[in-house]
């Protein structure tokens, strides 16, 4: 078990699943987006719902 990329992955996933855009967090990884995407997928899958909404709330906001 090797605790340190434990940690390192749980932070990435934890990172994609509050929102923060993936290539803040592939650049905080220090890798690329798509690495990211192919290794995290899971994280943000099921979470359409919630970009709607933020995408909705951003675009009322602007209004």
């Amino acid at each position: 078990m090797n605790v340190r990329y434990d940690v390192r992955h749980a932070r990435v996933t934890w990172r994609l699943s509050t929102g923060v855009p993936a290539a803040q967090v592939a650049q905080w990884a220090g890798h690329s987006v798509e690495v990211l995407q192919r290794i995290h997928h899971r994280c943000t899958a099921g979470y359409d719902e919630v970009w709607i909404e933020r995408m909705d709330r951003a675009r009322e906001d602007d209004q």
